[in-house]
């Protein structure tokens, strides 16, 4: 018998629909200024799309927990606020040209500019949950910006090094992405003022959502094409970035096989070429031949998928409901998805 296909992500959130176009506008008429470049920059921003899983996990997790004010609007906006200012730093750290398919914020606008519109996004963010006025929101976002400027710093600071382990790539990621996705999930349990033990179960839930998430993020550079991806494929290798299929593939490779990819790692950093260079692409394509031989981005899902079954842990106690579906779907939608 044929698997039923995936559900795709416009499905599962189908019921928050009214609420995510709401966000939407809240997003637009966040990035008002006096400075017309603000707005242009913000608008180039959201209109690339994205998957807006920070702001549905808000909605979801309210309305899981009772709750389906307007604040959860507000609050799912702030979140994705935050999110989109990260992204527009990550890309000017990264030299990233492209995102979602299309320019980023730096490439299209400049570096300074784009640093200059992710800290607006920071101010409009931070203000929106001073606004709310609930004290544990403020506060569990704020931990989120410390965690993940953290994060960035560590992976930063940990460029094109192979020797890498397994337990610092965990860390890393949790404080760069599953700390703001858990905070999401656990914002919606503070608006429905559910038990302590449910927003905690909604806060682990989110944790290994974003776990999952970022693991299947990085099997994917390895596995996907740049039309899926929306920039090319081998970023995170080009990038100097050391990921978790790369670290299972150098700790199973061979002795030769190490020395190559270390050896195409240091020329990496040290190397002015671009991306494009032929001699870097064979690098790159040498350490993609490792992952595939070593099995790195099975390795990397497979520790996707046992996340997730984890978050699917977190939330099955709940009373059945639409939310309670959608949030059980949500976790299969992040290992099953493809860009």
């Amino acid at each position: 018998m044929t698997a039923p296909a995936p559900q795709r992500l416009d499905e599962i959130t189908s019921s928050i629909n009214d609420d995510l176009v709401q966000v939407e506008r809240v997003l637009r008429e966040g990035v008002r200024s006096v400075a017309p470049l603000i707005p242009e920059m913000g608008e180039h921003t959201f209109a690339g799309g994205g998957k807006r899983i920070r702001p549905a996990l808000v909605l979801l997790s309210a309305r899981l927990c009772g709750y389906r004010g307007p604040r959860a609007i507000q609050v799912a906006a702030a979140a994705e606020h935050l999110h989109s200012a990260t992204l527009i730093h990550d890309d000017v750290v990264d030299g990233a040209g492209l995102r979602r398919g299309r320019p980023t914020v730096g490439a299209r606008f400049g570096s300074r500019l784009a640093i200059l519109a992710g800290d607006f996004l920071y101010a409009v963010s931070s203000q929106m949950f001073v606004d709310d006025g609930n004290a544990d929101i403020l506060s569990i976002f704020a931990d989120s910006i410390r965690k993940m400027a953290e994060g960035e710093v560590l992976q930063l600071s940990r460029s094109f090094d192979p020797d890498v382990s397994e337990s610092v790539y965990m860390d890393v990621i949790g404080r760069k992405t599953a700390t703001l996705i858990a905070a999401c999930a656990e914002a919606g349990a503070i608006l429905g003022g559910v038990t302590r033990s449910e927003r905690r179960a909604l806060r682990d839930y989110g944790w290994e959502l974003g776990m999952a998430f970022q693991l299947v993020d990085d099997a994917l550079d390895y596995s996907s094409t740049g039309q899926e991806l929306g920039k090319a494929p081998l970023a995170d290798a080009a990038e100097g970035k050391v990921t978790l299929p790369l670290i299972v593939a150098l700790k199973r490779c061979s002795v030769a096989e190490r020395e190559t990819v270390v050896s195409a790692l240091k020329g990496f950093s040290e190397a002015e070429a671009s991306v494009d260079d032929p001699a870097r692409q064979r690098e790159l394509a040498h350490i993609a031949e490792c992952v595939s031989r070593n099995h790195g981005v099975e390795f990397a899902l497979e520790r996707a998928r046992a996340c997730t079954r984890s978050a699917r842990a977190r939330v099955e106690p709940f009373l059945d409901c639409d939310a309670r579906r959608d949030l059980l779907a949500l976790a299969d939608f992040v290992v099953q998805r493809r860009n």
